[in-house]
């Protein structure tokens, strides 16, 4: 789903308590995303399957909707850890004639998306891509679906019957991981906002395969910058990690602000967080540091995004501090480098993570290390959290969990020196 930037002025609230122990003073500057829906009768729960990854700081895996507890896998979920192949079908409408063509349409979301994964995957997944090079005509006009973001169910279950039916005939989808239905984005019964994945609780058989998922695009030509990456996301578990107002106004990117691509398709490091790779399988735990022992800890942080060194290997990407049974304090760096290229601001940051919290419900929240100050506001989806790295010589004590976070130096090959304390046991 789409969402055009919100004009509206950023109102910080109350001052938390905790705070950056060296004073410093930061510039300020100024977006909907997807959302994952869910089928009337509900979700596909999936068989678990175990994670390699798993370690004393792994959350274990709730029945939260995309839950990030990350000690097992659902198996109704394709995991990103090899190729997989994703077949794209252009749909037209008899009540519109297409102004643009299905390779112009492709070319709007690929490369780019596969390029996003290559590199935040650190080369260990590819998307491949097949796109259809004909429209697939529907069988009714564009305005009988009633396409709109909140979708009624039996008029989205139509249109997803007949796009399948119609694209049958051409289309083997026994061959395919991943379905994105792409709609003529000038049919006039078209909306944008209803960009979106539906999962089915009873998966659609054809040539003798289970569609358990389709990614439905709605988007404008050209579209929302990253639009496609989040949705993919949801194909792979991941959640929506904005925040959607009741009444539909105010900031949707409270929670992780620019930090990951599931926050916002719009975000200045877009990135996906250390966690969500570690979910994904990207990350072993001999890059996660899990950090238990009482005492500090001192950690050499390689930024998220930077590619493996020569032949393939990866340093400490992720440190972990477990602060409940079904909470974790993140740490990593992130600096101006792959999907981050374009951010604002460089450091090391902070983040709480919960493996009960749903899809939308927060599930992700990062830790404002600059309560007082903003950044970026020309270019920012949410000021308030573009500064919410620390910076070298920069130490904060999280509220709430009495974890203290101290950057040493960041050294020349860009990695970041990081003193970890856990609170005191009593």
């Amino acid at each position: 789903m789409s969402r055009s930037t919100d004009p509206e002025v950023h109102v910080r609230g109350q001052q938390p308590p905790g705070g950056v122990e060296r004073p410093r003073l930061r510039a300020g500057g100024a977006a909907f995303t997807a959302l994952t829906a869910l089928a009337a009768t509900g979700l596909v729960a999936g068989p678990a399957v175990g994670a390699s990854s798993a370690n004393p700081c792994a959350l274990p895996r709730t029945a939260a909707h995309h839950s990030l507890g990350l000690d097992s896998w659902n198996g109704s979920y394709p995991r990103p850890t090899h190729t997989l192949d994703a077949v794209m079908i252009f749909l037209s409408f008899p009540d519109s004639e297409p102004l643009t063509t299905p390779a112009e349409l492709t070319a709007d979301h690929f490369p780019a998306t596969g390029e996003f994964f290559d590199r935040a995957s650190y080369g260990r997944f590819d998307l491949r891509h097949h796109p259809r090079s004909e429209w697939t005509r529907m069988p009714r006009e564009s305005g009988a679906y009633g396409i709109q973001r909140d979708w009624d169910s039996k008029k989205r279950a139509a249109y997803l019957r007949d796009a399948v039916a119609a694209a049958d005939g051409d289309v083997d989808f026994s061959r395919y991981d991943i379905v994105y239905l792409v709609a003529d984005p000038d049919a006039p019964g078209v909306d944008s906002d209803a960009t979106k994945v539906v999962n089915l609780e009873r998966p659609l058989e054809v040539d003798g395969a289970e569609i358990k998922r389709v990614v439905t695009v709605f988007e404008r030509h050209p579209p929302d910058r990253n639009v496609l990456a989040h949705e993919t996301g949801h194909v792979f578990d991941l959640p929506d990690l904005y925040h959607r107002p009741e009444d539909g106004k105010g900031d949707w990117d409270t929670h992780v602000g620019d930090w990951d691509v599931m926050g916002s398709q719009f975000g200045l490091a877009p990135d996906l967080f250390g966690w969500h790779k570690w979910k994904l399988g990207w990350l072993s735990h001999d890059q996660v540091a899990c950090v238990q022992d009482p005492g500090p800890q001192v950690i050499s942080l390689e930024p998220t995004g930077a590619p493996p060194a020569s032949g393939g290997t990866l340093g400490t990407r992720l440190a972990v501090v477990r602060t409940g049974p079904d909470s974790v304090l993140a740490i990593e760096a992130r600096s101006a480098i792959g999907n981050d290229a374009d951010t604002c601001t460089e450091g090391v940051l902070l983040y709480r993570v919960r493996n009960g919290a749903a899809s939308g419900d927060g599930p992700v929240e990062v830790v404002d290390t600059h309560p007082r100050t903003d950044a970026c506001w020309d270019r920012s989806v949410y000021p308030p959290l573009a500064d919410a790295p620390l910076e070298e010589g920069e130490t904060f004590t999280v509220p709430g969990a009495g974890v203290r976070v101290e950057v040493a130096d960041r050294t020349e090959a860009g990695s970041w020196t990081v003193k970890i304390t856990p609170p005191a046991v009593d």
